[in-house]
């Protein structure tokens, strides 16, 4: 795997969040094990945490509880991977390629924005450019942009890329949610019935049955449907919707073996835990010099 340095974040200041006004939603500045982080809150009680290493997405509370899994086993020293939350996966998909896994951008410092607050709205951007350490591995200058949208009930990841370079950019990529659930015996995900499906696990193809359930490793990569996804958890749900913009979604769970290998990961972790991901796998998106491509990604409780 190719090194990649990062910068580390620094924490900032108060000044640069704006002000909560007379809204009653709140942006503040944290670290978390030693993370410079952002967090937005809602009145409703709703919040969410992003570490500025990858604009990553660490924590969000809603309706009473925690919704991201993420690891206990992280090593949090600001060059490795943290595993959970939500990693942004550019520009590259896994190991679909020359670049280290998942690409670099989960990696690297981003640049925190001034936060945007009403009573029932709260989002942040952070950006990626390109800079000496990516250039030395990808030589292509863009724009990467993560817009952290908090509403009651909602989270929403937008995420953008814009070609800065005077060629072509092509990419792939994904938003690598970690849900969190209380048992993955009690799982069930809904929405992608009929769908083309590829179990990397086995390397097989096939369609998607109505409801999904989890008690192995899994490890799937299916056509997007046009409709939301339902998780249920017990007596949870989440629906989880993402825009057209990302061809494929990714569900996986490594299942008791594997998490047992796993050193950024506890044994049990395996059990607490299910990745439902807009993704970008096997045909490249293609951005246009001077061009821009966005995607998202909605998770709503009900």
């Amino acid at each position: 795997m190719a090194d990649v340095s990062v910068t580390p974040a620094s924490p900032g200041s108060p000044g640069e969040l704006g002000s909560t006004g007379s809204t009653g939603s709140a942006a503040s500045v944290e670290l978390f094990n030693g993370q410079a982080c952002r967090r937005l809150s809602l009145p409703s009680g709703d919040s969410v945490l992003i570490a500025l290493q990858g604009a990553h997405v660490l924590s969000w509370q809603a309706g009473g509880r925690e919704r991201l899994f993420l690891s206990s086993a992280n090593r949090w020293d600001g060059r490795s991977a943290i595993r959970g939350g939500v990693p942004i996966c550019f520009p590259q998909f896994n190991q679909r390629g020359s670049l280290p896994k998942h690409g670099f951008a989960r990696l690297m410092h981003w640049t925190a924005e001034l936060a945007q607050l009403s009573d029932a709205d709260a989002h942040i951007d952070f950006t990626l450019t390109a800079n000496a350490d990516t250039l030395a591995i990808w030589p292509q200058q863009f724009e990467a942009r993560l817009r952290v949208q908090l509403q009651p009930g909602q989270l929403r990841l937008n995420f953008s890329v814009r070609n800065t370079d005077q060629q072509p950019l092509t990419f792939t990529g994904a938003l690598h949610t970690y849900l969190a659930v209380d048992d993955i015996a009690l799982v069930g995900l809904s929405g992608l019935l009929g769908q083309a499906q590829w179990d990397a696990v086995a390397d097989v193809h096939g369609v998607a049955p109505e409801t999904l359930y989890f008690d192995e490793e899994f490890d799937r990569v299916y056509d997007a449907s046009a409709h939301p996804l339902l998780m249920q958890d017990g007596q949870g749900r989440l629906h989880i919707e993402q825009s057209p913009s990302w061809a494929q979604s990714v569900v996986w769970n490594p299942g008791a073996q594997k998490s047992a290998s796993m050193a950024d990961l506890p044994a049990d972790g395996f059990a607490h835990m299910l990745c439902v991901e807009a993704a970008q796998v096997f045909e490249p998106i293609e951005v246009p010099a001077g061009g821009q491509w966005q995607g998202w990604q909605r998770l709503s409780i009900s």
